[in-house]
């Protein structure tokens, strides 16, 4: 699915890499998607260091009030940054189809682990 952000069209490339990895494998790549974003010494995204690293995303046109958009939409804390749990739920906010999908993976994931214990006579 093609989404709109700062007025360009994006490919909503998540899903296709859940599918492609599984959840365990997509949520590495969301942590190690953080640790290229972060600024080092803070260990939290932060308005500079997402501008810093933009152009890994091909963001480097997104004006400093877009980026800043971006950090503010996802900071339920209020610092001012982004930590590692905010970034991936942040991710996953903005992937439509992927928070469906999740949906389902809950579900399969307490089916299995219900189908663990019974197995084991829990």
């Amino acid at each position: 699915m093609a989404t709109r952000a700062g007025g360009e069209l994006f490919e909503d490339l998540l899903p296709v890499m859940a599918d492609k990895l599984g959840g365990e494998g997509l949520i590495r790549e969301l942590c190690n998607g953080f640790q290229l974003l972060m600024d080092k010494e803070r260990g939290v995204i932060t308005t500079e260091s997402l501008r810093r690293n933009a152009a890994v995303l091909g963001l480097q046109d997104l004006s400093d009030g877009e980026i800043a958009g971006m950090v503010s939409e996802g900071d339920v804390d209020g610092d001012g940054a982004l930590n590692q749990m905010e970034f991936c739920v942040l991710m996953f906010r903005l992937s439509p189809e992927l928070m469906s999908d999740s949906r389902a993976w809950l579900e399969d994931a307490i089916e299995e682990e219900f189908r663990d214990d019974d197995a084991a006579g829990f």
